[in-house]
């Protein structure tokens, strides 16, 4: 049922990506033509300002999410009725504090946005943030369409809103060229979207409007309160390291070159998603495993997913070192490329991050969130202080070295440590023994695609057609035959003949329902 109910939602999520991501290069196409670069910078400057009043949040929902996977697992309602009520009240609370930490930024604007000439930059803060309030007004009912594995709604409802909502920005920068006019549009979809959202869960689950008799018993309380401590520390250090580079791009470098920035992340971004998309859709069927099943169930299903991790991360970066230079060049033109050093910082960045999915989501859904509290703290000190220092030298560049070195110097090593000490009760040693083997495989394979792609044409469509399909196949070639000997490889391949065994079961009964 578990990998049943992942299938669904990974099918659902990968549509909806591709939805999205053709979207996407359409309305940042007409954005950059209609607005320039500089807005485009003051999109990504705001989303990371308001990313950290989204501290605010503390980590209630995760710590509320961990506690609600036993009790839906157990079909308790009376105990799911309790959480859901404290993870309401508490998002009403947030809301409050967030608007008023937005409000509170409102006179130190001018000193953020540097050398730009974008007008009305207040008036676009103040909507920035009330999209960003709208969403805790209704999004802990989300959150248990999530937990209880029907993600695959939540992902239609948005897919629908972002067709409808892309497609009126379209034509308002089309038409009018107005930005304002453009952002208000996100806060009507969003809204609506939410009380969608909100009526189809009550609709479901119509338990969840009963009235609530009661409190929760106090340990869960004092599990909750003690996670969200944690994790309200480990989201303060996340913020400073991944919130920040905007923000000190834009204060130490320009506007425009977080515009800049912005394409290639974008671009990145997409790939993120489209690997995210099949792990986060699993997250939830983890929880349950993790919940229900012995550890060596656990550790077994992990190896899986770590295989997958990395196929699907080194497959993209791969993939995108030799895509993304030609393609902007193509979609946008060269003016808007930046030095290859600070593309290959960032798909290390991609690839170091995405390493982490398998042993950080075993780490989430076993409710690891106190003994390592400090380390993302000890993270951010170390990303912000290298960043600063290097940025004023070598500039954006700086920004990227520092992230990577932080991320080496702390969570590489701490998360697995926790894990495998928690939960695997094994030697910490396989994890950095299977991790050395991974990416020795996938610089073979980067190498093996940059020697092939010298022999291709460098510029024009066709030429960049090529070396994607080059790099695609090589790769997938390459690690077939390294690993399907492997245990992994074989539960993978075994899950991929169920579904096509499915899909040729449904295509032959379906005639003869009909007839």
């Amino acid at each position: 049922m578990r990998v049943r109910s992942s299938l669904i939602n990974i099918a659902a999520g990968l549509g909806n990506q591709i939805v999205i991501t053709a979207l996407s290069f359409i309305s940042r196409t007409v954005f950059i033509n209609s607005l320039g670069i500089e807005y485009l910078g003051i999109n990504g400057l705001f989303t990371n300002l308001l990313a950290m009043l989204t501290l605010a949040e503390a980590g209630i929902g995760s710590s509320i999410i961990y506690s609600l996977y036993k009790p839906v697992a157990d079909n308790d309602r009376v105990t799911i009725n309790k959480l859901m009520r404290l993870y309401r009240n508490a998002y009403l609370v947030i809301a409050l504090i967030v608007t008023l930490l937005g409000l509170s930024l409102l006179p130190f604007l001018d000193h953020v946005v540097q050398n730009s000439s974008v007008e009305h930059v207040s008036v676009i803060y103040l909507i920035f943030l009330l999209n960003t309030v709208t969403p805790y007004l209704f999004s802990y009912k989300n959150s248990f369409l999530n937990v209880s594995q029907k993600g695959y709604i939540v992902t239609l409802i948005f897919t629908l809103s972002s067709i409808l909502s892309t497609c009126l920005k379209i034509g308002i920068l089309t038409y009018t060229k107005n930005y304002i006019l453009f952002l208000a549009i996100d806060s009507v979809i969003t809204l609506s979207t939410a009380i969608i959202l909100t009526l189809v869960v009550n609709n479901m689950y119509p338990f969840l409007r009963e009235k609530v008799i009661g409190r929760l018993d106090s340990v869960t309380k004092q599990g909750i309160v003690k996670n969200v401590k944690a994790i309200v520390l480990q989201n303060t250090g996340s913020y400073l390291v991944l919130g920040t580079e905007n923000i000190l791009i834009s204060t130490f470098v320009s506007v425009a070159a977080v515009g800049l920035y912005s394409n290639y992340k974008m671009l990145i971004e997409i790939g993120r998603t489209f690997i995210n998309q099949i792990f986060s859709n699993m997250y939830h069927s983890i929880g349950n495993l993790v919940s229900q099943e012995s550890k060596e169930k656990i550790y077994a299903v992990y190896k899986v997913t770590l295989m997958l991790n990395f196929w699907l991360y080194s497959l993209f970066a791969i993939v995108l070192s030799v895509l993304i230079q030609p393609f902007i060049t193509l979609w946008i033109g060269s003016q808007f490329l930046m030095p290859g050093s600070v593309l290959v910082l960032l798909l290390l960045l991609f690839y170091e991050r995405g390493m982490r999915n398998s042993i950080t989501t075993v780490k989430t859904t076993a409710g690891i969130f106190h003994q390592d509290r400090y380390a993302p703290l000890l993270q951010a000190a170390v990303c912000l202080a290298v960043s600063i220092m290097l940025v004023q030298t070598i500039g954006i560049a700086g920004v990227f070295i520092g992230s990577l070195a932080s991320a080496l110097a702390v969570p590489f090593w701490t998360t697995p440590y926790l894990v495998y000490r928690n939960v695997f009760k094994r030697p910490l040693r396989e994890y950095f023994l299977a991790y050395l083997t991974y990416t020795v495989v996938g610089l073979g394979a980067y190498f093996m695609t940059s020697l092939i792609c010298r022999f291709i044409p460098s510029y024009g469509f066709m030429a960049m057609m090529a070396k994607g399909t080059v790099g695609f196949t090589a790769v997938n070639v390459l690690y077939i035959a390294l690993f399907y000997r492997t245990d992994e490889f074989g539960y993978l391949l075994g899950i991929s003949r169920g579904i096509i065994r499915r899909l040729a079961l449904n295509r032959k009964t379906k005639p003869n329902m009909e007839a």
